[in-house]
């Protein structure tokens, strides 16, 4: 056997739903590119694209709105618990445990018939994008929101989170960015997830195993170390000498270098012109005008190329998001994918189940206490 570490370079499984090319720093979606996703279509159009491998009709895409914007919202118990959660404790280990109270109080959630998945994940989908909001509300005395029939996913967001609407432009970027992170082939959350799903365990449970790899901070945490990182630089004049000084530290610039890709995140250059637009909308050009500049040097100087993470920091800084939900907002968007990934697997399921490398001692015998 040879042995991968990581799995890397490893082909897991078989899928239709994303390809990535590495090299020539390409994504899409079914055969869609990346880029013309964010720059068209909507997250609710792209959802159904995850879930049903073309895009709908402008009907079915009415019909799918409709359907995600009546699926009920928070459940009052699930309320009662986010309220219980110590004020400081950590925004995704809460994500994590109010979706997986989310099966006990859904009627369907050990039925495991397609049609019942499918309901299960329209709900899934809409409730992660009230519950996160609403962890963030709690923490602050706030009143918890349910999310209004009349508003889109991204829409929603934002006004359960701050308790008004929110500008049109602003609810794009949101959906924007839910578009871009929706899905990217199996990264670790999402093999969490498909190997919790192939168990046949609930699809709350699998959720749940790919919100807890999201928590991790060497797959979902970047982009609030990236904006922690350009609040310390605080202009862009101070960022040359602060990445050479880090770099002569050894220390990682985080939003830079991806497994996959060899070149820029595609994702990336879409978030960059985004991140100018909302500084030019809100007056605050410096933390694009910081970025900008240490991607210039990080290239210089490594060779790295941004990612996804890098730019999404300002952009949610620049519509006011707290640092701690950066990567519950990613949760949101992935679950998209998540959810994609388990219908796939439930069509065509074998247990996933590899092997590993025996690097142990060789056969050994029990002695007693006085022989040891």
């Amino acid at each position: 056997m040879t042995v991968a570490k990581g799995l890397e370079g490893i082909i897991a499984a078989s899928s239709q739903i994303c390809y990535i090319d590495g090299d020539a720093g390409v994504l899409r979606y079914y055969g869609y590119p990346i880029q013309d996703l964010a720059e068209h279509s909507s997250f609710e159009e792209t959802v159904f694209l995850l879930w049903n491998g073309r895009l709908p009709k402008k009907h079915e895409l009415e019909s799918f709105k409709a359907e995600m914007s009546n699926a009920g919202g928070i459940p009052e118990p699930i309320v009662r618990l986010i309220l219980s959660f110590p004020k400081d404790s950590n925004t995704m280990a809460c994500l994590r445990t109010a979706v997986s109270a989310l099966a006990l109080y859904d009627r369907q959630s050990e039925d495991m018939s397609d049609a019942a998945n499918r309901r299960k994940a329209v709900r899934l989908q809409h409730q992660i994008n009230a519950i996160v909001p609403a962890i963030d509300r709690a923490r602050k005395g706030q009143p918890i929101l349910q999310p209004r029939v009349d508003m889109t996913l991204a829409e929603n967001f934002l006004y359960m989170l701050r308790g008004e609407p929110a500008k049109p432009e602003e609810s794009r970027a949101i959906d924007m960015c839910y578009v871009l992170h929706a899905d990217h082939e199996l990264n670790a959350s999402t093999f969490a997830c498909r190997v919790t799903g192939a168990t046949l365990a609930d699809m709350h449970g699998s959720i749940t195993a790919a919100i807890g790899a999201l928590k991790g901070p060497l797959h979902g945490g970047a982009n609030t170390d990236v904006m922690k990182m350009l609040l310390a630089i605080g202009d862009s004049s101070n960022a040359e000498a602060w990445i050479k000084d880090a770099l002569s530290k050894k220390q990682r610039i985080m939003g830079f270098g991806h497994r996959v890709y060899k070149t820029l995140d595609p994702r990336a250059g879409v978030l960059k012109q985004m991140s100018a637009k909302l500084g030019k909308a809100t007056g605050v050009t410096k933390w694009f005008e910081i970025s900008n500049r240490i991607q210039e040097l990080v290239k210089k100087e490594k060779d790295l190329n941004a990612n996804v993470d890098f730019y999404s920091a300002s952009v949610y800084y620049s519509l006011g998001i707290p640092l701690d939900i950066n990567t519950p907002i990613f949760a949101i968007s992935r679950c998209s994918g998540w959810l994609a990934h388990l219908l796939e697997q439930y069509a065509d399921n074998r247990l996933i189940r590899p092997r590993a490398e025996y690097i142990g001692p060789a056969e050994r015998h029990w002695e007693g206490f006085e022989k040891r």
